[in-house]
């Protein structure tokens, strides 16, 4: 099985439990106005590579990932690779790895063959970094370009299945730090039961010389980051010290 990988990043700290072995996949379908990964939109521009191959390149990690760490995959949407996911996970979880997607969830549907193929993935996946891109379907439409309907529906399966979820939610000012919104996100939340972590990650610019260098224009060029008192509101809205739970 190959699939197209953007890069590694050997040792993150932020995605998971303990230190982690990143696979950034190719290809997402979404165009979130505050991407800072424009370079992995197409698919075909990453790198073609085996399963075997990508395991190998985690391996030589593993000696620093101590009883927490593993690999993680993000992207670009993971999911949109699934076949190769399916079988990455499987060859990890029989070489005892923790294993971890970090995703928006926008490929899922509970039908079909892909969703017979997530079933078999959630299997061998210990962790869900999910992000709630934004809990308002029109504004969701309009951040994303996509519908938030099916992302709802991820969150619901997972806590049906109880999988493990670490939630994080980017604070956008004028987007995202509506207090209305926040207050809403914080009532889903409070309906699942399998979250482990609740996590702000404030909006920053510094994909824009990305951007230019791409070519692209940059939907949010004149938005600033969000101050530390909002940020500091978000959390306590959103409850984020409450959720400090992961198996050990």
């Amino acid at each position: 099985m190959k699939g197209y990988i953007h890069q590694f990043e050997s040792f993150g700290c932020v995605d998971g439990p303990g230190s982690r072995f990143i696979v950034f996949f190719a290809g997402c379908n979404y165009r979130c106005k505050y991407c800072h990964n424009p370079d992995t939109w197409i698919m075909k521009d990453g790198k073609l590579m085996e399963t075997d191959e990508v395991l190998k390149e985690a391996l030589s990690c593993r000696a620093y990932w101590g009883k927490k760490g593993g690999i993680t995959v993000s992207g670009g949407e993971p999911l949109l690779q699934i076949d190769f996911l399916l079988e990455l996970f499987t060859k990890a979880k029989k070489l005892g790895i923790n294993t971890c997607i970090d995703t928006a969830g926008g490929p899922f549907t509970e039908e079909g063959e892909w969703f017979e193929k997530f079933k078999k993935l959630m299997d061998v996946t210990d962790l869900i970094l999910m992000d709630i891109k934004h809990i308002n379907e029109e504004e969701h439409i309009k951040l994303t370009g996509h519908t938030g309907k099916n992302v709802h529906e991820m969150f619901l399966y997972l806590d049906k299945i109880q999988k493990p979820i670490w939630i994080r939610h980017v604070l956008v000012p004028g987007i995202t730090e509506n207090e209305q919104y926040l207050t809403q996100t914080r009532d889903f939340i409070r309906t699942l039961s399998n979250v482990y972590r609740v996590e702000i990650l404030p909006y920053h610019g510094l994909a824009i010389t990305k951007y230019h260098e791409m070519g692209i224009k940059y939907p949010l060029e004149s938005t600033p980051s969000p101050t530390q008192a909002s940020i500091e509101k978000a959390k306590q809205i959103l409850e984020c010290d409450k959720y400090t739970r992961w198996k050990e």
